[in-house]
């Protein structure tokens, strides 16, 4: 393995609730004092936990607690937490725009950072001025800026205004001028917030396949967070996993964003918090659940049957015709899987008026879905117009059983497993 270029230990960062700054003179004076006297910290005591949703007792809280992590020559490692994690607060003490309050951290190499829109950028300056202008922060002499300088300028797409003042820009040429200066510029280590998300899709994918190339092919190292989780799939191999200013899971990107992905929202997908919810609700669904041998259940196999019951309830008594009934179902990142409907195996459904209460069975007979957690969807119509959708409705998990890989995890197999026949066949006339 290559070396670490980036170690941090035993690095915590404290904040005081409602001061500039994380201290006054008379808590400087009593650290000191507390120092020369061979004793601990005293505020290392009272600062809580960093809870955005819960009121403390303590006016210091932790932003970052206890981060032990090492980063190495070439690696991509994403950075993935809710807001206030900590995930920012992370960045800022890489990149030295404020120091820890414990630990060390240790760069062997320039490092520049994106952690706002126009980060490093005099207003006042023009776009190709600040180019220089960062260039020379990062050490680089003006033959080395240069020889990247019609690149930058090229990648940015701004090179109509290059000449302007970056204070006349949008936020979004502001971000694809400050990514193109950061990634171009060759810094060993390179630091990029959730600004990309200012940026529009195109851009977003022609930074991305940057940082691939920074990194592969240039042997540099990215550090990248986002809350797009497909971003981060496509880009990291390995991730951390923050939570209240502490890490909580390190390693396979996948697995890491999958952790992640329930840890925030499984209890979130039910029937009375969905993600969306829409139509005339002349029927209503009002309970979905998953069945194996005719018992509830959370776990299905890969390959194996099983059912999907829906149950609804009639807001009046009139007849609905042609009534169709379909369903998604939808991975941990929010892609459809697969999908299927009544309407599109040529089966309707007609409500009587006298009941006003049916079960709906969709009966599948096996998924080759890798094992998971996955989200459904529900869907009922009547062909013309929505009567009842719900998206994010329920959460179930598909497990290996018999039906498992036998490979290494830590690679992306895909969505889908599906039982082939390898045959090594020599050159013959049976051939």
């Amino acid at each position: 393995m290559s070396k670490a270029i980036l170690e941090i230990e035993n690095v915590s960062k404290q904040y005081r609730l409602g001061y500039v700054g994380t201290g006054t003179l008379s808590d400087d004076a009593k650290r000191w004092w507390y120092s020369m006297r061979g004793k601990e910290d005293p505020f290392m005591k009272v600062g809580e936990e960093n809870k955005r949703g819960e009121a403390g007792d303590s006016e210091y809280v932790w932003a970052l607690r206890d981060i032990n992590l090492q980063v190495h020559e070439g690696e991509v490692l994403g950075i993935i937490g809710a807001n206030g994690a900590g995930k920012s607060t992370l960045l800022k003490l890489l990149s030295r725009v404020t120091g820890p309050t414990t630990g060390k951290i240790t760069a062997r190499g320039r490092i520049a950072s994106l952690l706002e829109v126009g980060t490093g950028f005099h207003p006042e300056l023009t776009g190709r001025e600040n180019i220089y202008l960062n260039g020379a922060i990062l050490g680089m002499t003006k033959q080395e800026i240069n020889s990247k300088l019609d690149e930058i300028i090229d990648f940015s797409g701004c090179e109509r205004y290059i000449d302007t003042p970056v204070k006349r820009y949008s936020s979004g040429m502001n971000v694809r001028l400050g990514f193109a200066v950061a990634a171009h510029l060759e810094p060993e280590i390179l630091i990029v917030d959730e600004v990309l998300a200012v940026g529009d899709a195109e851009f977003q994918k022609k930074a991305i396949g940057k940082m691939k190339d920074v990194s592969k092919g240039q042997g540099r190292t990215v550090l990248f967070v986002s809350h797009n989780m497909d971003s981060i799939a496509q880009l990291c191999n390995r991730s951390i996993l923050l939570k209240n200013g502490n890490i909580i899971d390190n390693g396979n990107t996948k697995k890491i964003i999958e952790k992640y992905i329930i840890n925030q929202d499984l209890n979130k997908y039910s029937l009375e918090n969905p993600k969306k919810r829409s139509g005339t609700k002349e029927l209503s669904v009002n309970k979905v659940q998953i069945e194996r041998d005719n018992k509830p259940v959370h776990t299905v196999f890969s390959g194996k049957p099983f059912t999907i019951r829906i149950k609804v309830k009639s807001q009046n008594n009139n007849k609905i015709s042609n009534l169709v009934v379909g369903f998604g179902i939808n991975n941990m990142f929010g892609r459809k899987i697969f999908s299927d409907s009544s309407k599109w195996e040529e089966n309707y459904f007609e409500k009587e008026s006298h009941n006003d209460n049916v079960d709906f069975l969709i009966h599948v007979p096996g998924l080759p879905i890798i094992r998971g957690n996955y989200i459904l969807d529900v869907i009922l119509s009547n062909g013309i117009e929505t009567i009842d959708f719900i998206e994010h409705c329920a959460v179930f998990n598909i497990d290996d059983d018999d039906f498992s890989y036998g490979l290494d995890r830590s690679i992306d197999h895909g969505d889908i497993k599906i039982n082939c026949l390898f045959e090594m066949c020599k050159v013959s006339p049976r051939c």
